[in-house]
């Protein structure tokens, strides 16, 4: 369970699912840069490759047995930058936004401070659950109709906006208190085996 679960290999860097996971911190980019130039539909091809790939990775990566030290880092940052991305962005869209944005982001952020006290305890972080990709898929979901109503029928309905986020914030809080849990157990686990240990 502590440190001897890292390991990490210059072979890492070229697995598929990794590959995929650049692949989301590419596209971070172009999609902010279509949606604040108004160009929607190709804001929504970005946010629907970056979520087609999100739901991919972790599937491949124990298909391909490719589950790696580095991807458990880096594809949960991808999760975040992307969804601060988006988040901003919808604010600049609808400013009204902002709480439901705030909370969004503020479970993003608890995220991943859970995640830096298990690395600085050398515990191998929770892998993905169900709640946590269910969350996720949800959150793409809502952004790419939000997108696609404006841009292809020039529909902005603040009320079917605001209560399509509010959905998607109260399934991000559930995650988080799922994975509060696991990491907690975790964290006691540790601990346990480090008083055995002693």
């Amino acid at each position: 369970m502590g440190g001897n679960n890292w390991s990490f290999k210059a072979s890492d860097l070229v697995t598929v699912p990794n590959i995929l996971t650049y692949l989301r911190f590419l596209l971070v980019a172009p999609f902010i840069f279509f949606f604040l130039n108004k160009n929607y539909i190709a804001a929504a091809l970005c946010i629907g490759f970056s979520g087609l790939s999100d739901c991919l990775d972790g599937f491949l990566a124990r298909k391909l047995d490719q589950v790696t030290s580095l991807g458990k880092i880096l594809d949960p940052i991808a999760d975040k930058v992307t969804l601060v991305s988006v988040a901003v962005c919808m604010v600049i869209y609808m400013p009204s936004l902002l709480p439901i944005m705030l909370v969004m982001i503020g479970k993003e952020f608890l995220m991943l401070l859970g995640g830096l006290i298990l690395l600085i305890m050398k515990v191998t972080p929770p892998p993905a659950r169900w709640y946590g990709k269910v969350a996720t898929v949800i959150f793409y979901l809502s952004v790419c109709t939000i997108i696609f109503l404006k841009a292809a029928f020039n529909i902005t309905n603040d009320m079917l906006i605001t209560v399509t986020f509010i959905v998607t914030a109260a399934f991000m809080v559930f995650a988080l208190v799922m994975y509060a849990a696991l990491i907690v157990k975790q964290i006691k686990a540790e601990k346990q085996e480090n008083r055995s240990i002693n």
